[in-house]
């Protein structure tokens, strides 16, 4: 078929991921071209995301062009992407997931008393007051490069960072550490591709690049994520991973003070993956997951 047009974010992380899926078109001999668009989420880096009341900060303008056909597929951070897509729009593949850990990216030596901490996620903030609950949590935005310079020009002693976006840019410094017991975002590290539903052709092709694997793993997080009714910036976690035809699942859910929390690590057989990530949620609802839900409503 003739070149498909590609849109994503426009910042330097963004469009590493769309060459990334260039680069599997080209493998089955498929052309294409990249389409930057700016999206809401990096225009207003002065509040946190959170408060921008906005679903699908940085994926509703690709959206929309791919709805007035100005792009034939859409590249987007499946993290990013709300578990209700657009009407009209399908998920047709997700790319190997990359690394699903955060880190934090040391400026200053952590204090065994009290610590400055960067970010802008309610999920990272509530699990590391869980842990560290003498610690301050400022809030820091913008892509990866700014962050990294922010942090430089700051006295933070840290900030927390998705491994997967550092590495992908070779920006993945000597001072980090891996934070190994935070349970990351569901479908953190994975790269997803959609297209218009009335579009069979292009389906069949971006079908052709799908890791299936990772479409399992990301499908359980994000129905878990989903049944929870928490948006992408929920202070919610989830993790799926397959190990001997067994999927591990972690799952978390927090209040933003990270005081409360409700936490599952369960194993189940691959061959009932369809709905457990459902299931997983309700187990969650039924340890009295309700109450922060309803706190959370108050609080987003």
């Amino acid at each position: 078929m003739a070149n498909i047009r590609i849109g994503t974010r426009a910042s330097e992380l963004a469009v590493w991921q769309a060459k990334k899926v260039q680069e599997k078109l080209k493998k089955i001999n498929i052309s294409s071209s990249i389409v930057p668009i700016s999206s809401s989420g990096d225009k207003d880096l002065t509040k946190p995301i959170y408060e921008l009341g906005i679903t699908g900060v940085f994926t509703k303008e690709i959206d929309i062009a791919l709805l007035n056909k100005e792009i034939d597929i859409a590249v987007h951070s499946l993290k990013d992407v709300p578990t209700i897509l657009p009407l009209g729009v399908r998920q047709s593949a997700v790319l190997k997931r990359g690394l699903e850990k955060d880190v934090i990216i040391i400026n200053k030596s952590l204090s065994d008393v009290s610590n400055t901490i960067a970010t802008g996620s309610l999920r990272r903030k509530a699990q590391w007051l869980s842990k560290y609950n003498s610690d301050n949590v400022v809030s820091i935005r913008g892509n990866v490069n700014t962050r990294l310079k922010k942090l430089k020009e700051s006295d933070w002693n840290g900030t927390i960072m998705a491994k997967a976006g550092l590495d992908r840019l070779n920006l993945l410094p000597k001072n980090y550490l891996d934070l190994d017991w935070m349970i990351p975002a569901p479908a953190q590290g994975a790269i997803s591709i959609q297209n218009l539903v009335e579009n069979d052709v292009i389906t069949e092709i971006i079908k052709k690049i799908n890791h299936a694997e990772t479409e399992i793993c990301t499908k359980i997080e994000r129905d878990f994520l989903n049944k929870l009714e928490g948006g992408c910036t929920a202070p919610i976690g989830a993790h799926a991973k397959i190990i001997n035809n067994y999927i591990e699942f972690s799952g978390i859910i927090l209040s933003i003070d990270g005081r409360d929390k409700i936490e599952i690590r369960e194993t189940e057989k691959i061959e009932n993956n369809l709905n457990i990530g459902i299931k997983f949620a309700e187990k969650i609802i039924a340890m009295g997951g309700n109450k922060i839900l309803n706190s959370l409503k108050n609080e987003i």
